[in-house]
């Protein structure tokens, strides 16, 4: 059972749901010779191979234009590459056309920004069942696993408080448990702490670390920050030749 992240301040008090388990270590996405350029420059991405298992998280790391968001958007089908394959799933995703693509990111895909986007004047509980409802959910179905996930980002009891209402670390959270309701296969985080303090920094680092073990989804974050190298299994700095692990 995933425990609540704490509160900078406090714990959470209410304990989630088990999410359902995952093996762990099997690979779950890849990306084989893949080559990107961009019509304002030269390939961010060149002859590029890296894989991601289930229940770790990679950390991809590099400095600003050395291509850790379009690592993303490729694994998230968001983006073509200009050659090599992308496979998510044993799908190859870069093989797929656009509406294939976007079915297959809404049943086994999770995304999270620098910037929660939630609905302001929604609670976090129905910024979670939206986000469900857009996957297809029907409003009663989305209910249950919306508050299970709110609970396993340890927001229980904040799950009626309108989105305008809570805190920088807290929206972050929402669109977490947002993301992760899906029970996705991947979770795609583009720099998640960037707009956060140190102390809510470490708490979401804490709570991706914490949901890729409990639940087997493969967590790759693009990110600068340290508090979420020091919680990745692995780093994958853009331009270096090897994956480092960051523990045995």
């Amino acid at each position: 059972m995933i425990v609540p992240v704490q509160q900078p301040a406090a714990a959470a008090d209410s304990s989630p749901e088990a999410l359902l388990p995952g093996s762990t270590g099997d690979t779950v996405a890849s990306l084989q010779d893949v080559s990107k350029a961009f019509a304002s420059g030269p390939p961010v991405l060149d002859g590029f191979a890296a894989a991601f298992p289930s229940g770790r998280v990679t950390a991809v790391t590099g400095r600003s234009g050395s291509g850790k968001t379009t690592l993303l958007r490729l694994l998230a089908g968001l983006e073509l590459p200009d050659a090599g394959a992308v496979t998510v799933l044993g799908a190859p995703i870069s093989s797929l056309d656009r509406a294939q693509r976007a079915a297959f990111r809404r049943d086994h895909v999770g995304v999270v920004g620098q910037d929660a986007r939630l609905v302001e004047f929604l609670s976090a509980l129905e910024n979670v069942e939206l986000g469900l409802s857009l996957r297809g959910v029907t409003a009663e179905a989305a209910a249950q696993p919306a508050r299970s996930a709110l609970a396993a980002v340890g927001l229980a009891e904040l799950a009626d408080r309108r989105a305008n209402e809570l805190s920088a670390g807290e929206r972050e959270r929402v669109a977490i448990a947002r993301a992760i309701a899906v029970r996705p296969a991947v979770l795609l985080a583009d720099e998640p702490t960037a707009r956060l303090d140190e102390a809510n920094a470490r708490a979401v680092a804490e709570l991706l670390a914490r949901l890729a073990r409990e639940s087997g989804t493969a967590v790759v974050c693009a990110t600068h920050d340290v508090a979420v190298i020091d919680q990745a299994d692995r780093e994958l700095p853009l331009g270096a030749t090897a994956v480092q692990p960051i523990r045995a």
